[in-house]
C-alpha cells in the first residue's frame, strides 16, 4: 500500500498559523494537512501562501487548495508548483475532469478527492477512477449543508458507502472519513471512529490534536482480532472450522489484511497521553 494509503488521522492546520504546526506534528497524527481553504479567511489566503510551509517534516504534509472554482485556486496552484507535497488535497471535487486537470498541472503529485457534494457523490465512481487521484476523503460536514441534512450516522450511511464502494472499485486505498466537529468529546470521536472502520473506511480527518491518537486506536485491530487473524491462518489451505465457523478463502484474506494493518502500524495507542482536554 502507498505512503498516502496508510494515512488513518491527519490533522488539519491553517497553512496561516505556522506556530500550530509544531503542536501538530507533535500530536500522533500521521500527516498534517496545511489548509489554504475553509480554515483561512478571505484576506488571509495571501498571507498563508507565502507562510505555506513546504519543506518536509518527520510526518507527510498534505496541502488542501481553494477548489477549482474559488477566486484563489490559481494563486494556490502556483504557490504549492515546484514543490513536493506527500498529496495535494482538492475540496467540493465533483467531476473528473477537474481532477485530471489537477493531475496535468502537479504532475507526481498524487491527489486526494474530497467528496462533500451531491453531485461530487454522484461521481465519486468517476473520480476514483481518474489517473492521479490516490485516495477519496468524504467532507462530511459540507455535505450536510448541501443536502439540508443532520451530520448523524444515519444521514451519512449512503454516502460512505458510496464513497466505500468507489474507491474499492477503483483500487484505492480505503477512504478517510470526515471530522467529528465536537473535538473536545473522545467519546462521540470513538464512536464516530469505529462506525466509519466497521463501514470499510480506512482513517478519519482530525480538527484538534487530542484527536488522532483516538482515531490511529480505533482504526487498528484490536487484541481480540490480531490472535482471532492468527488463528485463521493456522487453519491451512481449504474449508476449515474454527470455533464452530467456517472459515475458507474469503475470511482468510480479512486475516491477511487485519495483520498487515498491524504491520504498518505496530504500536497505535503509543501516543495516547495526548488525549482530548
Amino acid at each position: 500500500m502507498s505512503a498516502i494509503g496508510r494515512i488513518r488521522a491527519p490533522l488539519f492546520v491553517p497553512a496561516d498559523k505556522p506556530g500550530w504546526i509544531e503542536k501538530a506534528l507533535a500530536s500522533g497524527a500521521d500527516a498534517v494537512i496545511l489548509d489554504l481553504e475553509d480554515a483561512v479567511a478571505a484576506e488571509n489566503k495571501a498571507a498563508a501562501r507565502r507562510l505555506l510551509r513546504v519543506d518536509p517534516g518527520p510526518v507527510p504534509f498534505v496541502v488542501r487548495i481553494n477548489g477549482t472554482r474559488s477566486a484563489w485556486h490559481e494563486a494556490d496552484l502556483a504557490a504549492i508548483s515546484g514543490h513536493r507535497f506527500a498529496a495535494v488535497m482538492l475540496p467540493l471535487a465533483e467531476s473528473p475532469g477537474e481532477l485530471a486537470a489537477l493531475a496535468d498541472a502537479l504532475p507526481q503529485m498524487p491527489l486526494i478527492a474530497l467528496i462533500e457534494s451531491a453531485r461530487g457523490l454522484a461521481a465519486a465512481r468517476a473520480i476514483a477512477a481518474t489517473t492521479g487521484v490516490a485516495r477519496l476523503a468524504f467532507g462530511s460536514v459540507d455535505y450536510c449543508a448541501d443536502l439540508g441534512c443532520a451530520h448523524v450516522p444515519e444521514a451519512l450511511l449512503a454516502a460512505r458507502s458510496e464513497i466505500i464502494v468507489a474507491s474499492r472499485l477503483a483500487g484505492l486505498p480505503a477512504p478517510i472519513d470526515g471530522v467529528t466537529t465536537a473535538f473536545y468529546d473522545s467519546e462521540m470521536l470513538k464512536s464516530d471512529a469505529a462506525c466509519a472502520r466497521d463501514l470499510g473506511m480506512g482513517g478519519k480527518l482530525c480538527i484538534h490534536p487530542g484527536q488522532p491518537p483516538h482515531v490511529k486506536a480505533c482504526f487498528a485491530p484490536t487484541e481480540g482480532e490480531i490472535a482471532w487473524a492468527r488463528a485463521v491462518l493456522s487453519t491451512g489451505d481449504g474449508a476449515a472450522s474454527l470455533d464452530g465457523e467456517l472459515v475458507d478463502q474469503p475470511i482468510r484474506t480479512r486475516a491477511y489484511r487485519i495483520l498487515e494493518d498491524v504491520k504498518a502500524d505496530p504500536d497505535p495507542e503509543a501516543s495516547l497521553e495526548n488525549d482530548l482536554p
